[in-house]
Order: structure tokens, then sequence, then C-alpha cells
């Protein structure tokens, strides 16, 4: 056959393969051949096509509950078994802070610290000053601050003492006709047994309330151990913060290091505007509530200053708990009127923080509800008492920039260990 023929035989052959095909365009009873009697058993549409199972056809038993249940309730189920494993998981990380809370409340207060005293740290890199020297510089210049208040409080109440104690007699022969008197007209019978009861409850207290003397010596070496952590931990926070934050940003993924290390710094830089805010906003209080203490010569004023100085880090109880103790001893030194006007200092002080000061100073930034204030003070209280209300608030503030940050911001165009490589230090 010459290549003529094989050219020709090939064109015939694509010519009648593709013939069923255009008609089936026109019409699909012409041109079509009638398929083998085997092909039609193996594509009939009841049947099942080549090389699946008889049972691929048809919905499993499972597949028929699964749509016999709601999808609402499909999707409850789905979400409860995540948020149980999230429980169990929190669970198991609460009871393991608990466990080693000698070493995490040193070390938060610590990084507190550290966010406090960065911008002194800051300037003094500015100035040129090596940065060994500028963090040892405003570690020991804070730590003498501290001390000398500290000093000035112990003084100030001790001197105070005898004045308080005869005055406090007056003032407690006046709550008591006041009780008699006033609207509770208690009698005298009443008051001796209300008195009574309480003397019997220190008695029955006592050995609890001295129980705690043997454990003196273990308090006193967490004490220490928890001072010294602070200390160091806050010099090598300021000092070595960024080689810290970039080692541990080199542990994750390089597809998550840009969004870890951009939520990371916007937290500290929330954490630092907190707690500066915070001082600044307690130094006004102080000043404040202080200075109306000296005018009306109330006992204590400096110590009853501090202590309100003290309760501005835990918001909203802090500042009454504080503003309470400051009314309580006006009462009982100066009577009921020193302690009105004391006590509508203290609410006076307290609307123009809430209302001027913190909207001013703190800013959006770090702008909290008052219900997760609240909520994360009662939080902090059961799980770590005194210290879990004082980080509580700040570490809300913190992880509602982190989640923010990591939910909203889109990573750059440039490889992500370029970021981080590059990254300077909160």
């Amino acid at each position: 056959m010459s290549r003529f023929e094989q050219l020709r035989a090939r064109i015939r052959r694509a010519l009648a393969s593709a013939r069923p095909r255009s008609g089936s365009a026109g019409n699909p009873g012409e041109g079509q051949e009638t398929p083998p009697a085997d092909s039609l058993s193996l594509t009939h549409p009841l049947g099942p096509a080549e090389g699946e199972s008889p049972t691929d056809g048809h919905p499993s038993t499972s597949s028929r509950d699964d749509a016999d249940v709601p999808h609402g309730l499909r999707i409850a189920a789905a979400w409860s078994w995540r948020l149980i494993v999230i429980g169990v998981v929190a669970w198991t990380l609460i009871r393991v802070v608990g466990t080693i809370r000698i070493v995490i409340i040193p070390l938060i207060i610590a990084l507190l610290l550290s966010a406090l005293l960065a911008p002194a740290v800051g300037l003094l890199l500015r100035a040129r000053f090596p940065r060994s020297l500028a963090t040892a510089l405003v570690l020991v210049t804070g730590l003498a601050a501290v001390v000398g208040t500290l000093t000035l409080v112990v003084n100030e109440f001790i001197r105070g003492v005898p004045d308080l104690s005869r005055n406090a007699t007056d003032g407690i022969r006046q709550i008591q006709e006041w009780l008699k008197t006033g609207p509770l007209h208690l009698s005298d019978n009443q008051l001796n047994s209300y008195i009574e009861e309480g003397e019997q409850w220190i008695n029955e207290n006592t050995r609890a309330l001295t129980s705690g003397a043997v454990s003196t010596a273990t308090t006193l070496f967490e004490v220490l151990t928890g001072a010294l952590l602070v200390l160091f931990a806050t010099f090598f926070f300021l000092r070595d913060g960024g080689k810290i934050w970039r080692f541990i940003v080199r542990l994750l993924p390089l597809a998550a290091r840009w969004r870890v290390d951009d939520a990371g710094r916007a937290s500290w830089a929330t954490l630092v505007a907190y707690v500066r805010a915070t001082v600044l906003v307690a130094f006004i209080d102080a000043v404040g509530i202080g200075i109306f203490l000296v005018i009306f010569d109330i006992p204590f004023a400096f110590p009853l200053a501090a202590l309100v100085f003290l309760g501005a880090f835990i918001p909203i109880v802090g500042a009454t708990l504080s503003g309470a103790v400051a009314i309580l001893v006006a009462l009982v030194d100066s009577g009921w009127v020193s302690a009105l006007i004391i006590l509508g200092v203290v609410i006076g002080v307290q609307q123009i923080e809430g209302h001027i000061l913190q909207p001013l100073i703190m800013g959006r930034a770090v702008a909290i509800h008052p219900l997760a204030v609240i909520v994360a003070i009662a939080a902090g209280v059961v799980l770590a008492g005194i210290v879990g209300a004082l980080v509580s608030v700040p570490l809300i503030a913190v992880l509602n920039t982190a989640v923010r940050r990591l939910a909203h911001r889109r990573p750059p165009e440039v490889p992500p260990h370029a970021v981080v490589i590059a990254s300077q230090a909160p």
C-alpha cells in the first residue's frame, strides 16, 4: 500500500469516528451506533458504574442518621466538644501556673515594672548611654524611690499612732451614740451582745490567726526569693528584651512569625501605655486626696495617700477601698463632718479620674469596658488573690490588643524571616 492510500485510510477512519458525534448534535436518534449488550448492562442508570461497588450508589446508614440530625444541633455539638477541649487545656494551664506561681508572679511583676521603666531606659539610650549602664541607673533609681517612699510611710504611721489612739476612744463613743439614737435605734443590750459576739469570734479564731506564724519562715523565704527574681528579671527584660523576643519569634513557623511579631509589639505598646497612664492617674488621685487629708488634719495623711496611690493600680475597686479607709480614719479621728467632707473629696476625685483622666491619658489604645474590668478583677482575686487583681486588667488589655492584631492584620509581601531578623526589641 502506497503512502497516499495509507493517508486516505487514516482520513476515512477519522471521518467515521467523527460521524456519530456530529449526528448526535443534530438528532439524537441519527448516526449513532447501537452499543453492545454487555455495554448496556455496565452503563444502566440503575446499576453501578464500572469500578464501583454495589453499595457506593446508596447512602450509608451513618449518612442517613446524620441527615436526620438538625443542622443547628450538629453545629452546637461541634462547638461543644471544641469548647470542652479549650476548657480542659485552660484548666490544666491554670493548675500548672498555680503550681509554679512563686516563679510566674515575680516574672509578671517584672514585666509590668519593665513596661514602666522602659521609656526612661530609652531616653538614656538616646543620650548615648551604654545599654547595661542605662538599665542599671534606671533600676537603682526606681528602687531608691520605692525604699524612700516606704520609709516615709512607716515613719508617718509610727508618728501618727498616738494621736489616733487618743482620738479613737471619742470616735468610737460617737459611733455608739449614733447607733443608739440614729435610724437603727440599737439598745445597750444589743450593742453589748454584738461586742461580745465579736470578742468571741476573735477568741475562737485566735489559733487560726496565729497558726500562720509556723509558716512565717517559708513565707519570708518565698518573699525574698520573689523579690530577688523580680529585680533580676526586670534588669534583663530592660537590657535584653529585644533578644529574648526575637528568640521566641524564631521558634515559630515562618508563616506565623510576622503576625506574632506584629501582635507582640502592639501588645507591648499597649502595656507600656497602660502602666504609664495608671501611674500618672494614681499619682493625681493620691495628691488630690492627700491635700485634703492634710488640710483637715487627718492623721496618717501620707500613709493614706500612699494607700490611695497603690489602690489606683486596681481600677474601680482599689480606689474605692482605699478611699473607704481614709473616710473611716477621718470618722474615728475627727467626727462626722470631716468624714463626710473626705467622702465628697473621694467621690469627686474618682469622678474626675473616670470621666476625664483615664479617657484623656489612656485614650482608645487601652480602652476596656467596665464590665470586663470587674470580671477580670474578680477572676484575678479568685485565682491569685491581690496579685491576681493587680495583673488581671493589664493582662486583659494585652490580650485584647493581641487578638485584634492577629485577627485583622495581613502579612507583608516580604518573607516573614526577613521581618524577624530585622526586628528590634520591644
